[in-house]
């Protein structure tokens, strides 16, 4: 087989902010159909942070390149472009598909014996021992997907203002609608890292109490962040969010740096 459908999808990490290798890494996924440029703006509220994006096939600049079938290749990609930046500190970002991606990408990092990250940002996304409530949508006729695409992501999102683009998308949605809706959770042991589970209030796709139940994958401290807005909450609520990561982020450089001048006896 020839073309661009030749090779097996990747993933591959796209940077936006920090050129120092010694800053932590926040590494961050997108939404089903989402594009590495929902992160662009976030290393102006990040500055002391190198900001990391899983950019995915079949979107942005990577659209004429086929999109993942599988979540477990999507998942060993992705553990593979991490593994570099697993040698400093780094924490993990998803919102809603991506959150899923990341959950089970830190716990094949674990399995490999890679360091576990500082923190685990899950955003729009239901805890993965829940079953999903929702009738399977990725293989629905064109007009009802289209209607559900708008309905999870309203007010934020109006296909008739995007039906081109939508009509090309379409592919690969449904096809990152197929990994979520695929998906079988499988029994580990909670992560050893604080996970904050972030949503929106007014989120119709994923309630404050599916949001609640991810306290029972970390074996550390759990937070739950509640935002005004809906599933894409983030877009208008997008300053509060990254001041709560900054305050997270930065308050484990401190700890690091307590840390290390206790073990060398330098007072911080």
């Amino acid at each position: 087989m020839t073309g661009p459908y030749a090779r097996a999808p990747t993933v591959e990490l796209r940077q936006f902010g920090g050129d120092g290798e010694a800053l932590p890494a926040l590494i961050c996924a997108p939404h089903a159909g989402g594009g590495a440029a929902l992160f662009r703006t976030w290393p102006k509220a990040l500055p002391r942070i190198a900001v990391h994006v899983l950019d995915l096939p079949g979107r942005d600049a990577r659209f004429d390149q086929p999109p993942f079938t599988r979540l477990d290749t999507l998942v060993a990609s992705a553990a593979d472009a991490i593994l570099p930046l697993s040698r400093r500190p780094f924490a993990l970002f998803g919102h809603s598909m991506g959150a899923l991606i990341l959950f089970e990408t830190a716990r094949l990092l674990r399995r490999r014996g890679v360091a576990t990250p500082e923190h685990l940002f899950v955003s729009s996304f239901r805890a993965p021992h829940l079953p999903c409530p929702k009738p399977r949508r990725a293989d629905m006729p064109d007009a009802m997907f289209v209607e559900e695409i708008r309905r999870i992501n309203k007010p934020a999102f109006d296909p008739a203002e995007h039906a081109e683009l939508l009509e090309l998308m379409l592919p690969t949605l449904r096809a990152d609608f197929r990994l979520v809706e695929s998906y079988a959770f499988r029994p580990e042991p909670p992560l050893g890292c604080p996970i904050t589970a972030c949503g929106g209030s007014d989120d119709s796709e994923i309630s404050e109490q599916e949001l609640r139940e991810w306290r029972h994958h970390t074996s550390e401290t759990f937070d739950l962040m509640m935002l005004p807005g809906g599933h894409a909450y983030l877009q208008t609520q997008e300053r509060t969010l990254l001041g709560r990561i900054h305050h997270v982020l930065a308050g484990r450089a401190a700890f690091r740096a307590g840390s290390m001048a206790a073990v060398s006896g330098v007072q911080p």
